[in-house]
């Protein structure tokens, strides 16, 4: 989600979404909340009380120090695993869904075109080894530029986890499927943000950078916000995801 316009979007939709749908548990990717750029403990508080379960990160994980205490205090706050393991917080956790089923999530970054940390398919492995000792219900946020990185740890987690979720381009994509052994994939479940945008922030900032390539301050663009995601159901007792649909609900801003 991307600054106020996707924070408006989640309580003004995840409402309607509860009577419709009744997810049992909510995860959203909350690197952008604030202002574009990281989150901040009254953001998160604000998203837990509009009805997220766990908010994961991804490469603006650190862009808010005065969050850095909250990494380490708020166990539904994750930030990508394969950050160096003396940073603050954790990359995964265990949680219980509404229905009592217990489900473990995994937040992940990958490398490709992105900053040089640790590998993300050998801390995955891990971390969902010490996961399935738990439970069999896991879900992945991949939050990684490249296609190829999303899809290859979709492959290699086949089987082993319930669902790969794919973030950070912004721009949903259409390939919303379940993976032979049982994992529902999505390459990038989109933005929940202002319509009228390039990736959140008023186009002519965009425009402006790419055509002076001189630095200029990004604003959060105003108007019609949109909330974007999956509802994914999973059995319980396997861990196999039996469905995934994509979510693609206005929000009038």
């Amino acid at each position: 989600m991307v600054g106020r316009p996707g924070r408006r979007a989640v309580q003004k939709v995840l409402c309607q979404l509860r009577l419709a749908d009744a997810p049992d548990l909510v995860i959203a990717n909350g690197e952008n909340a604030a202002a574009g750029f990281g989150i901040t403990p009254a953001v998160a508080a604000e998203l837990f009380e509009a009805g997220v379960d766990v908010i994961t990160m991804g490469n603006h994980a650190w862009s808010k120090r005065e969050t850095y205490d909250l990494y380490r205090q708020e166990p539904r706050l994750l930030r990508p695993a394969n950050y160096p393991p003396q940073d603050p917080g954790r990359g995964d956790g265990v949680y219980t869904a509404r229905d009592g089923t217990t489900v473990g999530v995994l937040n992940l970054q990958g490398r490709i075109y992105m900053e040089a940390i640790d590998c993300p398919f050998r801390v995955g492995q891990a971390a969902v080894e010490e996961l399935r000792e738990q439970t069999p219900v896991i879900v992945v946020d991949m939050h990684a530029e490249a296609t190829s990185e999303k899809m290859a740890i979709a492959y290699l987690l086949d089987g082993l986890v319930s669902a790969v979720v794919g973030t950070h381009t912004h721009v949903a994509t259409t390939d919303a499927r379940l993976l032979r052994g049982g994992t529902a994939y999505i390459t990038d479940v989109g933005m929940t943000g202002p319509v009228e945008s390039i990736l959140g922030v008023q186009p002519e900032l965009i425009i402006e950078r790419f055509v002076n390539r001189m630095p200029n301050k990004f604003e959060i663009a105003g108007g019609p916000a949109v909330l974007q995601g999956v509802l994914i159901e999973v059995d319980p007792y396997s861990g196999r995801a039996t469905y995934i649909r994509r979510i693609e609900e206005s929000s009038e801003e």
